[in-house]
């Protein structure tokens, strides 16, 4: 068995059936504040006419709170889906700072999912670190414009998400007067405006600079995550890079957690472990599954001109004590659902 672990694809559209989504709880449009409160995706039912599925991120980086999870379960929804994405979150001196990255755009545009760019209005200190807010509430009202300009919008996501990045020197001005508002209100000191504004500014010259920055940074966390293992990964391949390019011209820089090569079929293996005795949990499985939409729709694989058969596999591993026979009701249940969506989008299951 060989290994490659530089590869390049085109995805020409995106077709896929989930089966794992969890049932979405309905919300009147003025119980948006109560509904982000509650759920992390749920339907919005805007009229007696329009419905939509929404889901949010808790910050702009995709590593954090399963956004891709929350993204997952709205695609069973037949209208319009929509992902609300903080351009950035700041969580205190002391804590993280995360901006929107282009890719995160086109990767939902890709999915057909339309992206409302927002900002958080208002939070509270932490109560377990002093230096850090906690509770971030994005400006409701604002989402609700957003919402209903969605409503009467006729384009694809595509074009709507490309309009939301002409927006975002507004967007990120509103968040850096947010912010300064709830550093006087907690007295917690936030990162370095300066520099979120030289951020700021660099997106001024619009969506191309935003997508050469942000692009340049995605290349680097896939250079970097391509050489790092995290220590809870159980992996037997090598880390592979694959870029792929949609019909638009877009790129989109991912990781394999394994590649395989076997002859002309390359393995492409997203692998999710949890060392305890159950499974991995539904929300890193449903992260995988993202993985696997992309990766079943894959088309003119390639490295280093060879072309290649893609065989997307989700692997999972757990702690030595797991058993398909001692687990529960539940996780047969969602193995079997599981092993139905596989066979259903052309990908495979390797267990433990």
């Amino acid at each position: 068995m060989d290994r490659m672990n530089n590869l390049t694809a085109r995805i020409k559209g995106i077709k896929y059936t989930p089966l794992l989504c969890r049932e979405l709880h309905t919300f009147n449009f003025n119980e948006l504040a109560e509904a982000l409160s509650k759920e992390a995706t749920f339907i919005l039912s805007i009229d007696d006419k329009n419905k939509v599925a929404v889901s949010w991120w808790v910050s702009a980086k995709r590593t954090r709170s399963y956004p891709y999870a929350r993204v997952y379960d709205s695609l069973s929804f037949s209208g319009k889906k929509i992902t609300i994405i903080p351009i950035f979150k700041d969580e205190g001196k002391e804590g993280d700072r995360d901006f929107l990255q282009w890719d995160t755009i086109s990767l939902m545009s890709l999915l057909g999912v339309y992206v409302i760019v927002a900002y958080y209005e208002d939070s509270v200190q932490s109560s377990r670190y002093e230096n850090k807010i906690t509770k971030q509430r994005f400006d409701v009202d604002y989402l609700k414009e957003e919402i209903k300009n969605l409503l009467s919008y006729q384009s694809d996501a595509l074009h709507w998400n490309v309009s939301q990045i002409d927006k975002v020197v507004q967007i990120g001005k509103k968040a850096l007067e947010s912010y300064e508002k709830i550093s006087q209100k907690t007295g917690v000191e936030m990162h370095s405006r300066a520099t979120a504004e030289k951020r700021i500014e660099q997106l001024k010259e619009g969506k191309d600079t935003f997508m050469n920055l942000s692009r340049n940074l995605a290349e680097m966390a896939q250079k970097r995550e391509s050489i790092t293992v995290q220590p809870k990964e159980k992996l037997s391949g090598a880390k592979g890079t694959i870029t792929i390019t949609n019909y638009l011209g877009g790129n989109y820089y991912f990781t394999s957690d394994e590649v395989e090569l076997h002859e002309n079929d390359i393995y492409l293996i997203d692998a999710k472990h949890t060392k305890t005795d159950n499974l991995p949990s539904i929300n890193d499985i449903k992260d995988g599954l993202l993985k696997m939409i992309l990766f079943t729709n894959l088309e003119n694989v390639k490295s280093d001109g060879r072309n290649l058969n893609p065989v997307p596999i989700l692997k999972l591993t757990t702690g030595r004590g797991f058993s398909i026979e001692s687990s529960s009701e539940k996780q047969k249940e969602l193995l079997d659902t599981l092993n139905k969506e596989a066979k259903l989008n052309g990908f495979t299951i390797r267990n433990f």
